[in-house]
């Protein structure tokens, strides 16, 4: 039968959630080996889940200074490429402890169902790093340079 919307819905709210929790184990776990990411300025995959959470744990620290309290998300594409595996295209809802939206951006990813579950394992930054920049620009964060 293959990844239902309804599926792909629940795996995304999960990890959302294993985001806004700075859990990068639990995030990690939810990639399929090996998981590859792709955006303007990196492409590269990772072959190992320790590996996948040591480079998400990288990014907490400024998740954290930038304020990220929530994520939601849209699912706003959702394309069965064959009986297990889907494309889909979110837009993530970042906000703050009370609530205030921070920013939103996009991303593409290629989704496998395995027998353990959905995993992730391609994702493609549409707009997430540009967004992140306005956002810490309007916050007062240094980012590094690229």
């Amino acid at each position: 039968m293959g990844p239902t919307r309804e599926a792909v819905d629940d795996f995304l709210t999960a990890y959302g959630d294993t985001l806004v929790a700075f859990d990068a184990n639990a995030t990690a776990r939810m990639w399929g080996m090996p998981g590859t990411m792709v955006t303007d300025a990196f492409t590269g995959s990772i072959s190992s889940r320790d590996d996948m959470a040591a480079g998400l744990s990288q990014g907490h620290p400024l998740y954290r200074r930038l304020g990220l309290g929530g994520i939601s998300h849209t699912l706003l594409e959702f394309v069965p490429l064959t009986e297990v595996v889907v494309r889909v295209r979110v837009r993530w809802h970042f906000t703050d402890d009370a609530g205030a939206l921070l920013t939103d951006s996009d991303y593409e990813y290629v989704l496998r169902e395995d027998p353990d579950g959905l995993h992730v394992y391609v994702a493609v930054d549409i707009d997430a790093d540009a967004k992140l920049r306005e956002l810490a620009a309007r916050r007062g964060v240094e980012l590094p340079e690229r």
